[in-house]
C-alpha cells in the first residue's frame, strides 16, 4: 500500500475514533456535572455506549467505502489557433470593467501557463453495471474524466450526462465484472440531529470518512436553481463534492455538494443534495439524457410577517404569487398577483420549494387543483402544467422585469427606492384605481428627502410621462435632468401634489 493511500485510510479511521473518544469524555463529564458518582459500572456503561456508536460508524463505513470513487478531471487549454473568445479571467475583480463580459478574440493572458487544468472530486457507484453519481460542477467542461475505485483500479468515464439545475451528473465506466453499488436511502425521513457520515476524497485523501449530524433541511443555495439542501456539520472539504452522505444503516441519503466557508476549508457548514431528488433525476438522465420538468410560470414567496399583514392572511398560510409569466399555465389558469397558494392537489404548501417540488414532478399536460386565497376568500383553480423549456429562467426574469414585486429601482443620488404597486398595496394604502410606482424607502438628507418625498407615496408621473411600472419609471428618469429639475406627480394621504427634484 502506498504512503498516500495509507495516510488517506488512516485519516478516515482517526476521524471516527476521535468522535467516539469525545463521546466517552462527554458522557463522563456530564455525569460529574450532574452530581452523579463516577463508579466503575457507570464508567463501563458510558464506554460501552460510545463503543456502540463507534461500531455503527464502522459498519456504515464498511458498507459504503467500496462504492465511493475518486473523480479526476482534465480541462485542456485552448489551442494557439483557437479564435474563440476566452472568458474574462478578471471577472469579479476591479479589472473586469476594462474588458466587459468578454475579452478580445485571440487575446492571451501572458503569465498564465497554457497547460491542462486538473480537477478533483468524488462520486458513488449506484448501479453494479458501472453507473456513477456525482456533481455536475465536478465534471462540467471536462475533456477527460478518470474514475479511481477504492481498490486502485482506474477507468475512463464515458457517456457523461448532467443536470445543471440540480448540479447532479451521472456517468458510466466499463468494467469486466459487476461492481459494488451503494444502497439509496430515504432523505425525507431524516430528522435534524440524525447522525451521518460524509465520504470522499478531500484534499486528495482518498476514502476519507467524517461524522456529524443533520444540522438543517430545506436550505437554498443561489447557485443551484432547482434543489434544496441538507445541511450537515460532518466535515466537507474541497474534493468531497459528489461523494455520498450516509446514514448509520450505510444508505446514501445525500450527495455532498458545497460548503459555507470564509477560509476555503471546513467550518462546520456543509450542504448535500437530498437523495430523494437524486432518485428522481438520475433515471431520467440515464434513459433520456435530460430531465423533464413541469412548470406553472410564477415567482413565489413564502407568507412571512410582512405578507401576512399586507394580505390579511395567517403567517405561513402558503406562498404569495409575485410574478406571472405571459402565456404560462398560471396565467391561463387565472392566477393573479398577490394570490396565496395554499395547496396543490390537496397537499399543503408553505414554502416555495414545497410548490416547486410538487409541480416539477407532475406529468406534462396533466391537470391539477390549486387551492388559493384571493382578497381574503378561498378559491379553487384548475391548472394544466406544461414541460419547462430550456430558457425558462430567462423568460421568468423578463416577466419579473415587467411586473414582479421583487423588482425595484434605487437611485443613490436621489436617495429613493421604488417598487411595483400591487393590488394588495393599492388596497391597503388607498391607491385603488391609480397606476404608478410606490416609494419604498427615502434616505434622510438626500435630494428626495429634502424635496419632500416620503415612503408610501405613489409616483404616477415623471415630468409629463405617466409611469405604471418600475421599468417605465427608470426609463422616464433617464430622460430627465436634475440640473433643470425633475417634476414628479405624487399621491399620498394628503392627496395629489407635484414635487420637484433638483440638485441644491
Amino acid at each position: 500500500m502506498s504512503q498516500a493511500r495509507f495516510r488517506s485510510r488512516t485519516a478516515g479511521l482517526i476521524a471516527v475514533s476521535a468522535i467516539a473518544g469525545s463521546l466517552v469524555c462527554w458522557t463522563l463529564m456530564t455525569r460529574v456535572g450532574q452530581g452523579q458518582p463516577s463508579t466503575p459500572a457507570a464508567d463501563a456503561q458510558a464506554i460501552e455506549q460510545a463503543k456502540g456508536l463507534s461500531r455503527a460508524f464502522r459498519s456504515a463505513a464498511k458498507q459504503v467505502l467500496p462504492t465511493v470513487v475518486e473523480v479526476r478531471t482534465v480541462v485542456k487549454p485552448p489551442s494557439d489557433d483557437d479564435e474563440s473568445t476566452p472568458e474574462n479571467p478578471f471577472r469579479g475583480t476591479p479589472l473586469e470593467d476594462f474588458f466587459g463580459d468578454r475579452v478580445p478574440p485571440n487575446f492571451r493572458f501572458y503569465g498564465m501557463p497554457n497547460v491542462p487544468r486538473p480537477g478533483l472530486g468524488s462520486g458513488v457507484i449506484i448501479d453494479p453495471s458501472g453507473i456513477v453519481l456525482t456533481n455536475n460542477h465536478v465534471v462540467k467542461d471536462a475533456d477527460e474524466v478518470t474514475i479511481r475505485l477504492g481498490d486502485g483500479r482506474e477507468f475512463t468515464a464515458t457517456d457523461i450526462r448532467t443536470d445543471e439545475r440540480t448540479d447532479l451528473a451521472v456517468l458510466r465506466i466499463k468494467a469486466n465484472e459487476s461492481l459494488p453499488a451503494a444502497r439509496l436511502g430515504n432523505s425525507e425521513q431524516l430528522e435534524i440531529g440524525d447522525w451521518v457520515l460524509a465520504v470522499g476524497s478531500p484534499f486528495e485523501l482518498e476514502q476519507t470518512v467524517s461524522a456529524g449530524i443533520i444540522s438543517g433541511k430545506g436550505r437554498n443555495l443561489g447557485s443551484v436553481q432547482r434543489a434544496t439542501f441538507l445541511q450537515t456539520d460532518a466535515a466537507i472539504n474541497p474534493g468531497n463534492s459528489g461523494g455520498p452522505l450516509v446514514n448509520l444503516d450505510g444508505e446514501i441519503v445525500g450527495i455532498n455538494t458545497a460548503i459555507f466557508s470564509r477560509t476555503g476549508g471546513n467550518q462546520g457548514i456543509g450542504f448535500a443534495i437530498p437523495v430523494d431528488l437524486a432518485k428522481w433525476i438520475t433515471p431520467q438522465l440515464i434513459q433520456h439524457g435530460e430531465v423533464a420538468r413541469a412548470y406553472l410560470g410564477v415567482s413565489i414567496e413564502a407568507v412571512g410577517p410582512e405578507w401576512a399583514e399586507r394580505l390579511n392572511v395567517p403567517l405561513g398560510a402558503g406562498v404569495v404569487v409575485t410574478t406571472i409569466g405571459e402565456g404560462t399555465p398560471a396565467e391561463k389558469a387565472g392566477l393573479e398577483l398577490d394570490d396565496v397558494i395554499i395547496s396543490y392537489d390537496g397537499r399543503k404548501v408553505q414554502t416555495a420549494p414545497d410548490l416547486q417540488g410538487l409541480v416539477e414532478r407532475s406529468p406534462a399536460d396533466s391537470r391539477h387543483e390549486l387551492q388559493i386565497i384571493r382578497d381574503g376568500k378561498p378559491r379553487t383553480l384548475d391548472v394544466v402544467v406544461k414541460t419547462m423549456t430550456k430558457d425558462f429562467e430567462t423568460t421568468m426574469e423578463r416577466a419579473r422585469g415587467r411586473s414582479g414585486t421583487s423588482q425595484f429601482y434605487a437611485d443613490r443620488q436621489l436617495g429613493i427606492t421604488v417598487i411595483e404597486l400591487t393590488r394588495a398595496f393599492a388596497e391597503r394604502l388607498g391607491y385603488r384605481g391609480l397606476s404608478g410606482v410606490l416609494i419604498q424607502n427615502v434616505e434622510p438628507g438626500r435630494i428626495g428627502n429634502k424635496a419632500g418625498l416620503r415612503a408610501g407615496m405613489l409616483i404616477t408621473h415623471v415630468g409629463e410621462r405617466p409611469v405604471g411600472s418600475v421599468a417605465e419609471f427608470a426609463e422616464a428618469m433617464k430622460q430627465e435632468s436634475l440640473r433643470g429639475g425633475i417634476k414628479l406627480e405624487v399621491h399620498s394621504d394628503r392627496g395629489k401634489q407635484t414635487i420637484t427634484l433638483q440638485r441644491s
